[in-house]
């Protein structure tokens, strides 16, 4: 059964570009009341005023709780051994949107409405996506689609592979929603073209294609969660300053392909335009209504159901 979720609109996605840490975040001047989670080998200290949440913000608390396990369940460990969520409560319901930090510490900021109910919170997209930044290195502005292309594409995986998500929601986002990162007149390649679709859908467009391809290199033994484990352990996260050359490098190395660099090297440059509707053919995917049917008969369906399929 699909659960209904909020669309990943171009606002909402904005709110959480800014993941990348100019400073310190800004000071937090309402009362708040702190509590201490471990997840992963994490220790989560959380910031916020339960009187501002009808419930008295345990459903907050077990949101924050539950994103943490899905990406710590994602990467093998959550991406760093300490992490500051602040929840700062807003007018209206459900998530508003969040950004990460890590100068100097890792640290998230979310807006959560004191309305939200908790089947707004169980079917959030925008606090594991602001937890997954946590674990690439900072590779600068320029590259902001891998960071953000990353966030997007994992977000559905590791809520599938959690439980928390359906497969066939995932594909049915894709579908509508990938094609939003195919280049436009006057594209000048990933690294150069710092539209909003580019930068969400196009950078998740690149984890896809990487994603199938390091799997039909591999025969199946490694796919991309491998190659982004490698280097979230070798690089400690969003603290780090890493070029991108060395954190593809490191993803390639592995897995034992060359597809990270090779599919850059593709596609930095140049309005690389693949054929979606004929690789989501293969992997099983078939269009059905507003949903998709999946097929297990397709060529690639193998690798479509290792992708969702928790190590």
């Amino acid at each position: 059964m699909q659960r209904a979720r909020p669309a990943r609109t171009a606002a909402a996605a904005a709110a959480a570009i800014a993941h990348l840490a100019l400073g310190a975040p800004p000071a937090f001047a309402a009362k708040t009341t702190t509590d201490d989670l471990t997840v992963g080998g994490a220790a989560i200290h959380v910031e916020f005023e339960p009187l501002a949440f009808r419930d008295g913000g345990d459903a907050v608390r077990g949101w924050i709780s539950r994103s943490a396990h899905i990406v710590a369940g994602y990467y093998g460990r959550f991406p760093t051994t300490r992490v500051t969520v602040r929840v700062i409560a807003e007018g209206g319901d459900g998530v508003h949107g969040g950004k990460s930090f890590a100068n100097p510490d890792a640290f998230i900021r979310v807006q959560v409405g004191r309305e939200v109910t908790e089947a707004q919170l169980l079917a959030d997209w925008v606090l594991v996506h602001e937890m997954t930044h946590l674990a690439l290195p900072d590779t600068g502005e320029a590259h902001a689609w891998l960071s953000e292309g990353i966030a997007t594409y994992v977000e559905g995986v590791a809520r599938v592979q959690a439980g928390n998500r359906s497969e066939v929601d995932v594909w049915s986002e894709e579908i509508r929603q990938m094609p939003r990162g195919m280049p436009q007149p006057d594209d000048r390649g990933l690294d150069h073209t710092h539209t909003w679709g580019r930068t969400y859908w196009g950078g998740a467009m690149f984890c896809l294609l990487a994603d199938v391809e390091i799997r039909k290199q591999s025969h199946q033994r490694f796919g991309l969660q491998d190659a982004l484990r490698a280097v979230a352990r070798a690089s400690g996260g969003l603290a780090a300053d890493w070029p991108i050359e060395r954190v593809l490098h490191t993803g390639d190395g592995a897995v034992g392909t060359t597809t990270l660099e090779d599919l850059y090297a593709q596609m930095k440059d140049t309005p690389v335009t693949p054929d979606l509707m004929k690789l989501w053919q293969q992997l099983g995917i078939e269009p059905e209504g507003s949903s998709v049917r999946l097929s297990d008969n397709a060529p690639l369906a193998d690798v479509r159901r290792a992708i969702m399929r928790a190590p």
